[in-house]
């Protein structure tokens, strides 16, 4: 793979986009160490330590929360703005006929749709969030003019990194706003695993439950890959066809169903689905929906884990829905002169195609639940986090990193290279 990997840096689309990419990240790491105004850094930092919806809004903003920075809100904006979009598609006919029908100048239009709510959704999160910490006395001054300027520049730093984001899509390689994700991520393992380390040697951590951290972390790693590579086969025959003395066809294939069609995205969704009721509560006030926000947030508890595990599985499918359409699929064959053995062409192969998914989907749906909330049961038991990963970290960095090497891998073999996943 390392070989294949160094041979594709010899091409030069390739090679611009690595060094694209890798220049976007590093402009979006130090974006998250430019400080926003007012707000007092170390307490804040101390607070985001603890977990909780400060320590899942972290994740999300690679970290640039703890250092109360410029991309604070990180992609969290733009993320509940597509979980809208997506599920306003999916009741509203013109919507869908957008997503459907109307091919790329759609989707364009679409994606116009969610900056617009991008931008109205960070401006009630950073004024939230501005409001928030005031209350919690974490700014040196509580004027309105402070809030305003804390709330103004966590919008800019919000619409900022969405801009970023899509153009790393446009001229690196990867999904930009799941890369910056990625990166936030990676960054904080060094940080993670010296932290893990000096707690074996306060003796606040055992150096067995460390090593079985570190153990269910690669088992984590290895179960997900597994699922996220895994694929369920659907046997295709093409009819034989005779011109002049030549016959054409007649061969059988199959059609490959990634049981994990979405890919990293219900992860995504899910984990910030959580996050919204402690965003509106903080805006709105109310102690009760205040409390339910802390309550989903709280990753040691019993509520979040059922709920997470069961919005994994809704995204999972709710998203192979609206990307995967079994009627065009069963069309394609068909107008190649394929059919799947014992069904007939039309509609019964679409049917087909359809059941098969969706069961192939349910028990890996399940499996990347149980995979998601496996880290935080083990640390809510040992009172400790023994994991270098938890379970969203593991999911949305494989998730990134297999999607990347695909697309990687697109280029490597237009240039007739050997896969990188191979």
């Amino acid at each position: 793979m390392w070989q294949n990997l160094l041979g594709a840096l010899g091409i030069k689309e390739l090679k611009i986009r690595f060094l694209n990419t890798l220049l976007m990240l590093a402009i979006i790491r130090i974006g998250t160490f430019i400080p926003v105004p007012y707000i007092q850094a170390e307490r804040l930092r101390d607070l985001v330590e603890q977990g909780g919806v400060l320590g899942l809004l972290n994740l999300f903003s690679g970290g640039g929360l703890a250092n109360a920075s410029l991309f604070a809100l990180g992609v969290l904006p733009y993320i509940n703005a597509s979980i809208i979009m997506q599920l306003l598609t999916s009741v509203i006919p013109r919507l869908e006929q957008l997503s459907r029908e109307e091919g790329q100048e759609g989707r364009e239009q679409i994606q116009k749709y969610v900056r617009y709510l991008t931008v109205a959704l960070g401006t009630l999160q950073s004024y939230a969030m501005a409001v928030a910490l005031s209350r919690l006395g974490m700014l040196k001054e509580t004027s309105l003019l402070s809030l305003s300027i804390i709330a103004l520049a966590l919008t800019a730093g919000a619409m900022l990194i969405l801009w970023l984001g899509e153009l790393l899509t446009e001229i690196g390689i990867g999904n930009g706003v799941s890369l910056i994700i990625f990166a936030g991520i990676i960054a904080r393992l060094p940080s993670s695993i010296i932290a893990a380390f000096q707690f074996v040697r306060t003796g606040e951590l055992h150096v067995f439950t460390l090593i079985l951290g570190i153990a269910g972390s690669v088992i984590l790693l290895a179960a997900t890959i597994f699922t996220y590579q895994a694929e369920r086969r659907i046997p295709v025959q093409y009819a034989r066809k005779v011109v002049g003395r030549r016959v054409y066809g007649g061969q059988s294939t199959y059609l490959p169903l990634k049981l994990i069609q979405a890919g990293v995205l219900p992860i995504i969704f899910a984990s910030s689905f959580l996050v919204f009721p402690s965003s509106i509560a903080q805006f709105i006030g109310g102690t009760t929906l205040r409390r339910i926000g802390e309550i989903l947030a709280d990753p040691n508890g019993l509520t979040h884990n059922i709920i997470f595990f069961l919005l994994i599985i809704f995204f999972t499918y709710f998203y192979t829905s609206i990307t995967f359409d079994p009627n065009r699929l069963s069309n394609d064959i068909k107008k190649y002169g394929g059919y799947i053995p014992g069904i007939r062409p039309g509609e019964a192969t679409a049917t087909h195609i359809g059941t098969v998914l969706s069961r192939a989907t349910f028990p890996a749906a399940v499996f990347l639940g149980l995979i998601a909330i496996s880290p935080n049961i083990f640390t809510s038991i040992l009172g400790l986090d023994a994991f270098i990963f938890g379970g969203t970290a593991i999911l949305i960095v494989i998730g990134v990193a297999l999607e990347t090497m695909r697309q990687i891998e697109s280029y490597l073999l237009v240039r007739h290279y050997e896969g990188l996943l191979k």
